[in-house]
């Protein structure tokens, strides 16, 4: 049998990230040459750094206490303050197909395993906030504990702008909202720099929007995403096989609904490790429950949630290993 990448993640509580533990695992996972890799070549400069930060205290200002705590205890490592910003980062681009519904949000991430941070998190800067972490704090997906859940997927288009990583757009709508309605509000108004899906859920709405540097908020038919924004299909020959394969993934998803067991199998699940797009994790967020539960094909599930949360590091299969074709002799 062929194997399958395996991928170590941890889950950690990490409070308020003033008591060391959040500056300890971003020294581990971020070291200077990594932190220096995510920036722009902008980003690297004094001026850069500058406009970063501006645009934070512009558009994020109610977690400006929370960077300056953290960037406080990583004053040793060249530009991690600018790196904490998110707002002069190089683009990267992800796979990913995500459904809400019933108040349940449900998704694939599709990326390089050794490229994830592989980080599910608990913590309380402003309020109570589980997810999965990347970018130091920011969040693929997450929950809040007023019942709001957010996760993202890649808008297939590679357009770049000012703006902030989405993952962290995720954080700041999970500490400072509590509906779907009251996020969609602030949406409106930061920028973000690559085109971004966003699936927003809570008890009474789930809605997906589509996002990007070039184009105002967007609101999708309805409450699924895949890579793609617009049934247009591309001129060039590589966006136009991407979309063509985003597009079929959203229609297995439709037809599919809410389904756990659709997520872990093709065409929703994919095993494109080695052209870094496979799946590292499904998630099903249940945020009027306070529970998320990660799914693998052969490795079984992880649940965690606002009253059971152990800090544990586990690693898994990512999916079914596959027979090798026999040799002609």
């Amino acid at each position: 049998m062929e194997t399958t990448p395996s991928k170590t993640f941890r889950a950690l509580d990490l409070g308020a990230g003033d008591d060391g533990r959040w500056a300890a695992l971003i020294r581990e996972t971020y070291p200077p040459s990594v932190v220096a890799d995510w920036l722009t070549a902008e980003g690297r400069t004094d001026a850069g750094a500058l406009a970063a930060r501006r645009l934070f205290a512009t558009h994020l200002p109610e977690l400006l206490p929370s960077l300056r705590r953290l960037t406080a205890q990583l004053e040793d490592v060249p530009h991690a303050g600018t790196f904490l910003t998110l707002a002069a980062v190089r683009p990267f681009w992800s796979g990913c197909t995500q459904i809400g519904s019933g108040g349940e949000l449900l998704r694939t991430y599709d990326f390089a395993p050794d490229g994830v941070e592989g980080t599910f998190v608990r913590s309380h800067l402003l309020r109570p906030v589980i997810g999965t972490q990347e970018g130091g704090w920011g969040l693929l997906d997450g929950m809040n504990d007023a019942g709001l859940a957010i996760s993202l997927t890649f808008g297939g288009r590679k357009v770049h702008g000012p703006g902030f990583a989405v993952v962290l757009v995720i954080r700041w709508l999970l500490e400072t909202c509590t509906s779907v309605d009251q996020a969609l509000a602030r949406l409106r108004t930061v920028p973000v720099c690559i085109p971004q899906n966003l699936t927003l859920v809570d008890a009474t709405r789930s809605v997906t929007v589509y996002l990007g540097p070039d184009i105002p908020m967007t609101e999708a038919p309805d409450a699924c995403a895949a890579n793609h924004q617009s049934e247009t299909v591309p001129k060039e020959a590589e966006e136009a096989q991407r979309a063509r394969l985003s597009r079929e993934r959203l229609a297995a998803l439709r037809a599919a609904g809410p389904d756990v067991a659709a997520l872990l199998r093709p065409p929703l699940h994919k095993d494109g490790y080695a052209q870094g797009f496979g799946t590292v994790y499904a998630a099903h967020y249940r945020p009027a429950e306070g529970a998320v539960t990660y799914h693998w094909p052969d490795d079984g599930s992880w649940r965690l949630s606002f009253d059971s949360f152990t800090e544990e590091t586990r690693t898994v299969r990512l999916g079914r290993p596959r027979p090798v074709p026999a040799r002609r002799t």
